[in-house]
């Protein structure tokens, strides 16, 4: 194992343990890949994330052979989703509570707020529901993520995408705390749902400002400036 290797594997091993830390991870729910060589490496299967350690993530291969223990369940629909998005290197599964949740009713998450633009359109989709583990899980999602980085997993969960460890933890963090915004915006009813024309604006001025995906460009904010001394 390369140095390399090894730094990315303890770098994983630390993003489970936030899972749990956070909230959004329970026990031995949820899984984590990381794409990495000719294939990527994966949680193992029913091995809790306080005990894990770095050299128990399974090396996997795009044929679906693996090296190590055996890997999660869910290992079918981060093969496909890392092979037709080359644009994301980590894909995060949790059953984040809020998220779960709405997720159980098999409802999208509208644009009520404009947050919902991070994920890269005007909802947060559910996608069907499909018995775990299986291929059709894994179509069910690749659907649902098209152009998005995020999704609801009806009656399962959801799926959190990022080019780092970090930014799809943040990215599943911002999913749980826009589904529990939705809950209780609900309580009072259906809320108003921001124009596409609206959200579009948004999600542009969320691309320029890298806004909530990593450090602004120098001059993106063109609001506020630095003061002269």
């Amino acid at each position: 194992m390369t140095d390399d290797e090894a730094s990315l594997r303890a770098a994983m091993v630390a993003t489970c343990r936030k899972m749990n830390e956070t909230g959004i991870n329970q026990g031995t729910a949820g899984n984590l890949s990381l794409r990495h060589g000719d294939g990527f490496l994966i949680t193992p299967s029913s091995l809790p994330y306080d005990v894990m350690q770095p050299e128990d993530l399974v090396r996997m291969y795009w044929d679906g052979s693996y090296e190590g223990r055996r890997p999660s369940s869910e290992w079918r629909f981060h093969r496909d989703i890392l092979r037709a998005r080359g644009d994301v290197n980590v894909v995060l599964h949790c059953h984040s509570a809020y998220a779960t949740s709405v997720a159980c009713h098999h409802r999208s998450i509208p644009a009520f707020h404009y947050m919902v633009g991070v994920m890269g359109g005007n909802s947060l989709r559910c996608a069907r529901y499909a018995t775990f583990g299986t291929q059709a899980l894994s179509d069910a999602a690749i659907e649902a993520l098209e152009d998005r980085m995020a999704c609801l997993l009806g009656q399962h969960g959801q799926i959190s995408l990022g080019t780092t460890l970090d930014g799809a933890l943040w990215m599943a963090v911002e999913v749980e705390t826009l589904a529990r915004m939705y809950v209780q915006a609900l309580a009072l009813g259906e809320p108003p749902i921001l124009p596409d024309d609206e959200m579009e604006r948004v999600i542009a001025q969320m691309q320029r400002m890298s806004y909530g995906l990593g450090p602004e460009e120098e001059g993106a904010n063109d609001i506020a400036r630095p003061r002269s001394v």
